[in-house]
């Protein structure tokens, strides 16, 4: 019979290898088990010389002596076994995440706690981690973070099977921008939003989203990609013959916003994906749907939910500066950029484009760092333009990078 093996991480259910710790308590259940087979084949094999009459009574005294000792021994033995189990099952715990949430907390949500409860593996126990339970996917460090769990606790507070409750329009940003990735599932029916009505067909829809949701028609932007104002900006059309062979027919867009880069890409039969925050409120998700695009809410610091090797273009610009959770203090770390980097590097097919589009270099030391780290993927630069323009109309110049990158074959 085979056996089921699962992880456990952060955010999903599985479960990690057994851990040096847990191999020593198997080691010393191990010796206790040979042990004590080898107490009771002494007992059971033992036979005293033959006895005289007049010393037989005495010689079954010391025999049951002895079976009494054994007894005490194996007795002790198999306690002991008991306590590493249960310092076993502790270890596996504490490194699976079971703690992180504590269930007894009061007012907390009965569907959190219903949506947290640990869950015993349907064939049983694994046989490589010796776990018999599973944990529900949502990111826990929700449980570390007060704040996040009293968020956490006004979004899963609702009833089943009911319409789910009006809540602040911003909590699941909120919630996501503290690290709870992925988020809980929820048993409530959601709410219609916008006008009711049909949507004209596509490709009208690109640029007339009818019926407008409640963003109305804000950050659609006709201009962009096609009609340059400063030499960093780069047009999809110049893009698309550096493209070689193959072509590109699938493409990721990193921070969105309403879909734009998306929308000129598909009127040249190019599916992107672009991922997608709620600004300010406003259903920006909702926005790039009613488009005709395929919106996906996550965000830069988040590992990216796609196979290796699948994309012929990603497109990005200022979530570069969002790859480090702003709220989490790290969006300036270059160590937070380059997870972000390797996580973009993992999802491009060999020969495939990186698109960096006008990234605003705040500063010279962080221009330095995003440079230092590009040179490490020793991507073939086909346009390469760093240099000023003017973006609030008052004169002041600022400093923009906007390149073209080609994947290598490291094969």
């Amino acid at each position: 019979m085979g056996s089921v093996s699962l992880k456990i991480g952060h955010g999903s259910a599985r479960f990690n290898r057994a851990t040096l710790c847990s191999s020593v308590v198997h080691l010393l259940m191990l010796s206790s088990i040979v042990t004590t087979n080898l107490f009771a084949l002494y007992a059971f094999t033992y036979s005293p010389p033959s006895p005289s009459d007049t010393t037989s009574s005495s010689s079954l005294a010391h025999s049951s002596k002895n079976m009494s000792v054994i007894s005490e021994h194996v007795a002790l033995i198999l306690r002991e076994i008991e306590e590493s189990q249960r310092r076993l099952r502790q270890i596996e715990r504490e490194l699976s995440g079971f703690d992180f949430f504590d269930l007894s907390r009061p007012n907390l949500p009965p569907e959190l706690h219903t949506f947290l409860t640990s869950h015993p593996l349907p064939l049983g126990r694994d046989a490589r981690s010796g776990l018999t339970h599973m944990l529900s996917s949502v990111s826990h460090q929700c449980g570390k973070s007060p704040s996040a769990l009293d968020l956490l606790t006004q979004y899963m507070s609702y009833k089943a099977y009911s319409n789910c409750p009006s809540l602040d329009p911003g909590i699941t940003q909120k919630l996501i921008s503290k690290a709870c990735e992925p988020l809980p599932r929820r048993r409530c029916l959601t709410k219609l939003s916008g006008k009711r009505g049909g949507r004209l067909p596509f490709p009208q829809s690109l640029w007339n989203p009818s019926p407008l949701p409640s963003t109305g028609t804000s950050g659609i932007d006709k201009r962009m990609w096609v009609k340059p104002r400063w030499k960093n900006d780069f047009l999809i059309d110049d893009v698309l013959e550096l493209a070689g062979s193959g072509g590109i027919k699938i493409g990721f867009d990193i921070g969105g916003g309403a879909g734009n880069f998306a929308a000129r890409m598909a009127e040249r039969n190019v599916m992107v994906v672009t991922s997608v925050l709620n600004s300010g409120g406003k259903p920006m998700n909702e926005l790039v749907a009613a488009r005709g695009l395929f919106p996906i809410q996550i965000t830069p610091s988040q590992h990216f939910p796609f196979y290796d090797g699948i994309f012929d273009l990603v497109h990005i610009s200022s979530a570069l500066d969002e790859g480090g959770a702003p709220a989490m203090g790290m969006a300036h770390r270059p160590e937070a950029l380059e997870f972000l980097m390797f996580d973009i590097d993992r999802i491009i097919r060999t020969n495939g484009l990186l698109w960096i589009d006008n990234y605003h270099c705040s500063s010279d030391e962080r221009g330095q760092d995003l440079i230092r780290i590009i040179e490490k993927f020793r991507y073939k630069k086909l346009k390469w333009v760093l240099g000023e323009k003017e973006v609030n109309n008052d004169g002041h110049m600022q400093v923009y990078l906007s390149a073209i990158l080609q994947k290598p074959n490291r094969g």
